[in-house]
């Protein structure tokens, strides 16, 4: 950071983020430069035994060592420029970008060395005793050569940036704003596969404003965001450390394994046996691709056993659209839910921008409709999570002024849509009249699957939610209250999808910044210690080590720090940027998760509990109802995206419901 400036453009790299790919080009061309020493040490005598074009051999080989050598020196030196001081001290490595701009421009006649070299050796000009394999040597030589030079190529296509260029540079902010969204528009609409589907263009141009508005002004390349992350995680333990110390740490809030406790005096539809049947169904929506990354071997066995061979060319199912010819997607479901096609009412398995799978179901043991939406599986899902702007969102029974996430709404509109068109709830209730009508989904599905229930609420006012892992930014918070009568969310320890949102992303974009500036440890030396981190955890003595004050929290005389911890962001945000529209926040209203929250965390065994039982000393599960307050802050944490996945969340529920007779204890 900043990020390097070579040939009028802006790169995907900084000046201190060359140490390891210069490590890594030194011990190649250290290695190339053995072996084509030893080819000349071996061969080169031989050359003047050749009948025509010894001389050729003998001047590409003195060439390529000629370049070899030069190169070494330079990537030594621009190594060794490069581990100079730390993320934000750019001055000290300000010989790097001359440095590297001669290097790459060394390139173009090492290419033109290697293709003249490629021409002797590989045409007529050079003929040598076969016998002791004089050119054959050479030619192999030649042939790795073209590989380095094409590993080059694909370092610098790397960390090619299309939106570096500098243009001009007396463009008024709102006009650079403007030209900046644009060019993330056209990156997006390159993706010819999305172009044409119905919602990409409005999508597309939200998705622009978002990221425009996230890196405008900061210059930051992706090896400081993953410094910045492994730093944020010191600085958060750190924190704690220092609140601890100075006894001022929050009273943690009390989770207990008591089932009996925690459902005390919530509704009898809301319980772990409910949950863990309806997660079940929610997991088998991601279809095939679930299957076999359960099962494995057995999963591909049982999809193929419940394949539909040439459906293209059999009578249709008029109830699903949108799967293969063999119907994958449909014996996925089945092998992972257990249910018959008889019962499976309607499927669609189309995927496009704000168009995700789902399908409706009999569901005889709960006596139920189920509609079940998949979550994110594709990168269509991914861009209709991004986004992830607010939008007035009225329905009967909200608040006037409500909002919500605005491609979800697309989403469960058209779900909404494509069920009334088919008429499948009116059939489905005609033949089963006296049964109930239940949403579930994971993710993206869960989110999507609360704002159709509060669409499909007043025809089915009885309508019944089981959410897993669902999104924080989902609806404003007096929305968000009235979900708590329907909705059931259940999500799973430091799971960061139930933080992200517009607002907790900028929150830590800003405090990414903020921890960059107060490191004083070089770049390499954070991402060698990241590395560590993962294998071993964050030692005591690095908690202090590595910033630039004694203090990473500042606390004046009679106040607690990080009390508001969203005041600390946009104070610092305010002098981080400049105060005009085209930086200001791109979050307008803020959103919250939706239902009834009940948290679960995991709790290893203490050693006391090891010893004593030592044939159970697996992880056990503890669950708290916790509130839609408590997940607005991104945290980076080493289990935030593995309490994401569906078959966590399933193996939580299942272990507390295998817990029921345990005794409760409590976090402190």
């Amino acid at each position: 950071m900043p990020a390097i400036k070579l040939f009028g453009r802006k790169w995907l790299a900084a000046t201190d983020d060359l140490v390891y790919p210069g490590l890594f080009e030194i011990f190649i061309r250290t290695v190339w430069l053995i072996l084509i020493g030893t080819g000349c040490l071996k061969y080169y005598q031989y050359t003047w035994d050749c009948r025509s074009g010894g001389e050729l051999v003998r001047v590409y080989l003195l060439g390529e060592i000629v370049f070899l050598l030069i190169s070494l020196i330079f990537v030594i030196v621009i190594a060794k420029q490069s581990s100079k001081g730390s993320i934000m001290e750019a001055q000290i490595r300000k010989y790097v970008e001359p440095l590297l701009t001669v290097k790459i421009l060394l390139l173009l006649p090492e290419i033109c060395w290697n293709v003249l070299g490629t021409l002797w050796m590989f045409g007529s000009n050079v003929e040598c005793d076969y016998e002791h394999y004089t050119v054959t040597v050479v030619q192999a030589l030649i042939f790795f050569d073209w590989i380095l030079i094409g590993l080059t190529i694909f370092g610098l296509a790397l960390i090619f940036d299309p939106l570096g260029s500098l243009g001009k540079k007396n463009l008024d902010s709102y006009t650079e704003h403007e030209k900046v969204s644009r060019i993330w528009l056209r990156r997006l609409n390159f993706m010819c596969w999305m172009r044409k589907d119905e919602n990409a263009n409005e999508t597309f141009q939200h998705v622009a404003g978002l990221l425009t508005n996230l890196f405008r002004g900061t210059d930051l390349v992706p090896s400081d965001v993953m410094a910045g992350l492994i730093l944020l995680r010191i600085r958060q333990k750190r924190e704690t450390h220092e609140l601890r110390r100075l006894n001022i740490l929050p009273r943690a809030a009390t989770y207990t394994s008591d089932e009996a406790e925690i459902f005390r005096y919530a509704p009898s539809w809301m319980s772990l046996d409910n949950a863990i049947h309806y997660m079940k169904l929610a997991s088998a929506c991601y279809g095939w691709l679930y299957a076999i990354y359960k099962q494995s071997c057995p999963g591909c066995f049982h999809i193929m056993r419940n394949l539909t061979c040439c459906g293209c060319f059999r009578t249709k199912h008029n109830a699903i659209t949108g799967d293969n010819c063999c119907y994958c997607y449909l014996a996925g479901v089945k092998v992972m839910s257990g249910i018959s096609t008889d019962d499976i009412l309607y499927a669609s398995f189309k995927n496009y921008l704000c168009e995700i799978p789902f399908c409706v179901v009999v569901d005889h043991k709960m006596n139920c409709i189920v509609i079940v939406i998949r979550g994110s599986l594709s990168i269509r899902d991914i861009f209709t999570d991004i986004a992830a702007d607010s939008e007035s969102f009225e329905c009967e029974g909200l608040p006037p002024g409500s909002q919500a996430h605005r491609a979800m709404i697309t989403s469960a509109k058209l779900i909404l849509r494509q069920l009334d068109d088919n008429k499948v709830l009116e059939h489905a209730f005609l033949t089963y009249p006296h049964y109930n009508l239940t949403i579930t989904g994971h993710s993206l599905g869960a989110g999507i699957g609360i704002l159709l229930a509060l669409l499909i609420r007043p025809r089915y006012p009885n309508v019944k939610v089981y959410a897993f892992a669902t999104p924080a930014g989902l609806l404003s918070r007096e929305a968000a209250r009235v979900t708590e009568e329907f909705v059931f969310t259940i999500g799973l320890g430091d799971d960061f999808v139930m933080r992200l949102g517009v607002d907790s992303t900028e929150n830590l974009r800003t405090a990414l910044l903020m921890t960059l500036q107060a490191c004083r440890l070089p770049k390499y030396r954070v991402v060698l210690n990241g590395l560590g981190y993962m294998l071993f955890g964050i030692p005591e003595k690095d908690l202090s080590k590595t910033w630039t004050n004694c203090n990473v929290i500042t606390t004046a005389a009679g106040t607690s720090p990080l009390l508001n911890e969203r005041d600390i962001y946009k104070r610092e945000e305010g002098k981080i940027y400049e105060q005009d529209v085209t930086k200001r926040r791109f979050s307008k209203v803020r959103l919250y998760t939706g239902g009834k929250i009940l948290h679960l965390i995991r709790r290893k065994p203490e050693k006391n509990e090891a010893r004593s039982n030592k044939q159970n000393t697996k992880a056990k599960y503890e669950m708290r109802w916790a509130q839609a307050e408590d997940f607005m802050e991104l945290l980076v944490m080493p289990r935030m995206f593995l309490d994401h996945l569906p078959d966590n969340i399933d193996l939580a529920i299942t272990t507390l419901i295998e817990q029921r007779s345990n005794v409760p204890y409590y976090i402190t």
